[in-house]
């Protein structure tokens, strides 16, 4: 039997494919390809929106630079993506929302622009405080926020009707590329996605279907669910060299399946900082209830075999530095001068590096609020002549960014649960000297970095059943 294992991960900035040798769990081979796929929003209420034939094309060319010869022995297929987002998409028993693109002998797949919709991505905060305040309230244990499917859909339906019944299915992008791929008429989604979705009891793995039918919700939007792990289909055509008849795992999330890669021992908790930003350890003995839902500032997502793994997800995270870095960059443009963002970001660490960068400058980087405190916004305080060098501020904005993390799971919390390491991940974490600081300053225990911590890993492990 063939050993290796093709892994993907649709993130929110970027797509990342790999190549696992499952018998000595080695990454044979790897590409990543940003997608710059976000579109204009068609909402004045802060939405936000991804172009899905970039994601798609942005897929099938990280797939094509793999070497041929790996992939032609690829025994199973993993993917995940970015969670909580929701897409739409036409199909019919004559017609699919993907075509297929037949060039020098190789398959490729291209989404029909007039059957999909753009991805609301699970930055899309078009759903206000009063607005969820108006949903019925769910039979989980987890409680909904703007940039959740169901929340998306249920504003789709009070202010667009008409774009919604233009479409029979729903699902994540990642939902969406499984779909594509084994040329299923109606999508799967993983226990991970449905509960990241809100209005999904994970006690007994079911949508809230009586709840929302009552409120005239589309329940045939609503995809139906396997188990995290589970095969969702097969290959439908050979793809880029892939077999066809592949297996293909029901798509999972990225959170989940970087937790998979990176964690060595029982004992810790792992960081991540990319575009957000979170904090999580697994629990093997945590039991749901089915609602009313637990407003805490962490919460508990389905990860595999049966566990759960607890999670304080920000919505602040690499996405906030970015902001001020882009800010400064338009700042020089306005005066004059154009200096590349990889030149400011390599300035701005080297000098809040520095000890003298350390201040009493307080910086809340929320700028775009969070799940509980979707009103919530970025402050600069206790701002005096002494503390406004550029390493100052930017290393004050670190350390806020994690202050704002720390609120969520505080040390304690993992002193209760004896973790005794921080595994960091992310390359939001890795590239920055001063958010590793700022990580030991507050938890006061050691970071460290493994060989893991790719999400598009952690979906090949999930394929193979003794990692589960």
């Amino acid at each position: 039997m063939n050993t290796y294992i093709l892994g993907i991960d649709i993130g929110t900035t970027s797509v990342k494919v790999c190549i696992v040798n499952i018998k000595t769990d080695v990454v044979e081979a790897q590409h990543i390809k940003d997608t710059q796929s976000n579109i204009p929003s068609d909402t004045g209420h802060g939405g936000n929106k991804q172009d899905i034939s970039k994601i798609i094309s942005a897929l099938n060319l990280c797939v094509s630079k793999l070497p041929k010869q790996l992939l032609q022995e690829v025994s199973k297929i993993g993917i995940c993506g970015q969670m909580h987002g929701v897409m739409f998409w036409k199909n019919e028993e004559t017609k699919t929302a993907w075509e297929i693109v037949e060039k020098d002998k190789t398959v490729r797949y291209d989404v029909c622009q007039d059957r999909v919709s753009a991805l609301y991505t699970w930055q899309d905060n078009r759903c206000d405080r009063q607005f969820l305040a108006s949903l019925p309230t769910p039979n989980s244990h987890l409680n909904v926020s703007s940039g959740f499917g169901v929340a998306t859909i249920f504003w789709m339906k009070e202010h667009k009707p008409g774009k919604l019944e233009k479409y029979n299915c729903a699902g994540t992008i990642s939902d969406f590329v499984v779909a594509m791929l084994c040329d299923l008429q109606k999508p799967y989604m993983s226990y991970q996605n449905a509960a990241s979705w809100g209005y999904f009891d994970c006690h007994n793995n079911t949508w809230n279907t009586d709840i929302l039918s009552a409120v005239g919700f589309p329940v045939n939007l609503l995809p139906n669910v396997k188990s995290s792990g589970e095969i969702a289909g097969n290959l439908a055509r050979c793809w880029h060299s892939i077999p066809k008849g592949t297996p293909i795992g029901v798509s999972l999330g990225d959170l989940q399946c970087s937790v998979l890669s990176t964690v060595e021992t029982p004992n810790d908790a792992v960081l991540n900082i990319s575009t957000s930003a979170q904090i999580s350890f697994i629990v093997e003995d945590y039991t749901p209830n089915s609602g009313p839902p637990q407003h805490t500032p962490f919460h508990y997502w389905p990860y595999f075999n049966n566990n759960f793994v607890t999670v304080a997800a920000s919505l602040n995270g690499g996405n906030s530095l970015a902001t001020f870095v882009r800010t400064l960059q338009q700042w020089t443009m306005d005066l004059g001068f154009n200096i590349p963002q990889s030149k400011i970001w390599e300035k701005v660490i080297a000098l809040s590096s520095d000890e003298n960068a350390t201040s009493d400058l307080e910086i809340r980087p929320t700028c775009l609020g969070e799940r509980n405190q979707p009103d919530l916004l970025a402050s600069v305080t206790n701002i005096h002549v002494g503390n406004l060098g550029l390493g100052q501020v930017f290393r004050a904005l670190c350390r806020g960014l994690l202050e704002n993390l720390h609120s969520m799971m505080p040390r304690e919390v993992l002193q209760n649960a004896k973790i005794d390491r921080i595994v960091g991940n992310g390359s939001g974490l890795s590239r920055n000297s001063v958010l590793q600081k700022e990580v030991q300053n507050l938890y006061q225990l050691p970071l460290v970095f493994t060989k893991g911590g790719d999400a598009a890993k952690g979906a090949a492990l999930a394929m193979n059943l003794q990692h589960l």
